[in-house]
């Protein structure tokens, strides 16, 4: 029978509707589902010859009896694809695709331009990325190709083109993955170098401009004509590094704003189109930009297992990528059973493990998880990166827990997608200012700016306080209590002057050392430091010192006992109208402050002028959350157990919580009458519940929420 384009549209809109109400503006693709979905990737192109082609049917049979809705496929093997140049071939993975769609199993199709077959190398071995410094490069690794070269591109958008067009009337593609975790991958061949000069002359106009900006008469650099322009490879000016890094960004962004515009001219309008972010704030990745031209967010949080699985990095990825478009997102890769590019890292999750980490992706705002990947391959770089199957393909542990996720999801996952969560606290994220120290770096012995902003998210993760990302481009901090800024190391007069206006109207901040130290070029500021910020900071300073060993501070001021010490950095702080928290117990240090809080306009600034441990974090951050008038658990941070709260799509109130623990644990219930969906049982204001080892419970109110909770 003939099925018509529309009718296909139709059926794929009942399956997976946007949300259409009248005066309310249509949500994009793939930000609404109707249930959780729950899968993984699949390869069944990389199955062993000898189990061809029946091991399909016994994959699908699998999957189907697991339960398992949704796959992705496709973007590993362009080879495949493309065998030879413009020669397409889709017969292997159409009966692929035609296999899932009998079995209700959904599609998202990737586009398989993370790594060029080796035909295309060949002809253009210049495609290749070259690295800094000019180093020899050869074909093996994917991601190993400059995404600008204009062969490349022409043989991508073929591609895409040919790819998205054969899969669109698909009523089992629900969406494209556009290329795959991308970088920059260093790429300075001389064509990225040209359109790097290209940048200056539209940026700075004149060779002069570019001079002062960047300070080049430092060694007599100067440049006197864009010609003269040296090549990133030997740069020792910061502010070169900071704009080379910036340029590495918009590449990506425009590589991937390029693709998603082949896609969405040939898709069908209801496929979504997403991007699988490697991880959180790459340095050579600006996400927020790249998410302005995805319809869906996604991400591949893979994560400590066994003793190490608390739930703490799983968090971050999920507060950061929900940020990026205020929505919902997708995980499109976690771990399965072991990782590792070798067999050095073999930890297969414990007992419960499988299911807790999938309740926790769906607790920050997961719409789908996804496995890397359904079956273990038998060889190549990833033989020990184990999927659910290992490599006898046969049901065993791992494939149970899966079995008995799916079939739990697909009877309460209407109660838990599209979660919607509203904090109070905000973390300000500068990808300049971890470039720029990266440059500049505080320390040589661990830390840095990314070890920072995972270290103040831990805290208030460990105090059971959700918090969202805010981005130097974000116009407006008031939605927020309390505004938590690691070293804001480069930052113009603006952004500066705007978070002294959200502490003057009333907003808290708590801030880190090094901030507002250099301006957008990366250059230290001709004024005393921290600048912008003194009048709101309440203290000016004109030295800092390294630290070599950690100090005590004064009378244990916070009473964390054996984590009151400080390391790695001392800002000399000189109050003007900050109150001094805590001081160095030293005879030199200690005549400044370490920690300072200074009342400005209606709001308050904290800051810290030196590096702590975890434990005097935890304390800073808990002071910070009371100062804002933020509800915490103070004993939260002694238990296994992390709760997380939102507002479900019957807009009643969800309360997870978490039990990261091979013991038993005890935990409060401080919500609105419920019950648990996972059992059905009674969950009462104020109950003390027990949670079995790496298990959960996950409140339901009775009644509607009246507001979102924080």
């Amino acid at each position: 029978m003939r099925v018509t384009f529309c009718h296909m549209f139709a059926v794929a809109l009942m399956s997976f509707p946007c949300v259409m109400m009248s005066q309310q503006p249509i949500a994009p693709a793939g930000s609404v589902m109707p249930n959780v979905l729950y899968g993984a990737a699949y390869y069944d192109e990389y199955m062993p010859s000898d189990l061809q082609p029946d091991r399909l049917d016994k994959d699908v049979a699998l999957m189907k009896q697991a339960g398992i809705s949704v796959v992705r496929m496709g973007e590993s093997t362009w080879s495949l694809w493309e065998p030879s140049d413009g020669q397409f071939d889709y017969a292997w993975m159409d009966r692929i695709v035609d296999a899932m769609g009998k079995a209700n199993i959904k599609v998202i199709m990737g586009t398989p331009t993370y790594s060029i077959p080796v035909w295309m190398w060949k002809a253009h071995p210049e495609m290749l990325a070259r690295p800094l410094g000019g180093a020899a490069v050869g074909y093996g690794m994917r991601q190993n190709m400059n995404t600008d070269d204009p062969n490349y591109r022409r043989y991508a958008e073929r591609l895409i083109i040919n790819l998205v067009n054969h899969y669109k009337a698909n009523p089992a593609v629900i969406g494209w993955q556009i290329d795959n975790e991308t970088g920059s991958y260093g790429a300075s061949n001389p064509q990225v170098f040209d359109e790097f000069v290209a940048r200056l002359k539209k940026k700075f106009v004149t060779t002069d401009a570019l001079n002062k900006a960047w300070f080049l008469n430092y060694w007599g650099q100067d440049v006197s004509d864009w010609s003269e322009m040296p090549t990133r490879d030997n740069a020792t000016s910061t502010s070169y590094k900071l704009e080379w890094s910036r340029f590495e960004q918009d590449r990506v962004t425009n590589f991937l704003a390029w693709q998603a515009g082949l896609v969405r001219e040939h898709r069908r309008p209801d496929q979504f189109v997403t991007q699988d972010f490697a991880s959180v704030m790459r340095q050579d990745v600006n996400e927020p930009e790249v998410a302005k031209v995805l319809d869906v967010v996604a991400c591949n949080p893979y994560h400590g297992e066994q003793d190490h699985l608390d739930g703490v990095y799983q968090a971050l990825q999920g507060d950061y990528f929900r940020s990026l478009k205020r929505q919902n997102y997708l995980v499109t890769e976690t771990n399965a059973q072991s990782r590792g590019w070798d067999s050095a890292g073999q930890y297969p999750p414990y007992d419960g493990q499988l299911r807790l980490d999938v309740y926790t992706d769906i607790s920050s705002g997961a719409n789908m998880v996804e496995y890397w990947h359904w079956h273990s391959i038998h060889a190549g770089q990833e033989t020990y990166w184990k999927g659910v199957l290992s490599h006898d393909l046969e049901p065993n542990r791992a494939y149970a827990e899966v079995s008995r996720i799916a079939h739990e999801l697909q009877k309460i996952g209407p109660q838990l997608v599209n979660m919607k969560i509203r904090n109070d606290v905000a973390i300000l994220y500068s990808a300049d200012s971890s470039n720029g120290i990266s440059f500049m770096p505080y320390t040589h012995g661990g830390g840095g700016y990314s070890a920072s902003v995972q270290q103040l998210h831990n805290a208030l993760y460990k105090a059971n306080v959700g918090a969202d990302f805010v981005f130097p481009s974000t116009a407006d901090f008031s939605p927020y209590k309390l505004l938590i800024v690691p070293s804001l190391y480069v930052a113009d007069d603006a952004l500066l002057k705007r978070i002294s206006e959200y502490v003057r109207n009333g907003g808290h901040v708590l801030m880190t050392f090094k901030s507002g130290f250099t301006n957008e070029n990366s250059a230290v500021r001709w004024e005393k430091a921290p600048g912008p910020l003194a009048e709101a900071a309440g203290f000016t300073y004109q030295e800092f010192s390294n630290l070599e060993r950690p100090l005590a501070l004064r009378g244990d001021p916070f009473h964390v006992g054996e984590e009151n010490r400080v390391s790695q950095w001392a800002e000399f702080l000189q109050p003007t109208t900050a109150k001094p928290l805590a001081t160095y117990d030293h005879p030199f240090f200690g005549r400044w402050p370490a920690i300072t809080e200074n009342q400005f306009g209606k709001g308050t600034l904290l800051y810290e002028g030196t590096a702590l441990t975890d434990g005097l974090q935890q304390a800073i951050v808990q002071h910070a959350l009371q100062v804002s008038g933020i509800a915490f658990d103070p004993e939260a941070f002694h238990s296994a157990v992390r709760v997380k709260r939102g507002v479900n799509a019957q807009g009643k109130s969800l309360t997870y919580l978490l039990n990261y623990s091979s013991n038993p644990a005890q935990a409060k219930y401080d919500g609105p009458a419920a019950h648990d969906v996972l059992t059905g049982k009674p969950v009462l204001p104020g109950q003390r519940i027990s949670i079995p080892p790496w298990d959960l419970v996950i409140a339901e109110s009775d009644g509607k929420a009246s507001e979102l909770p924080r």
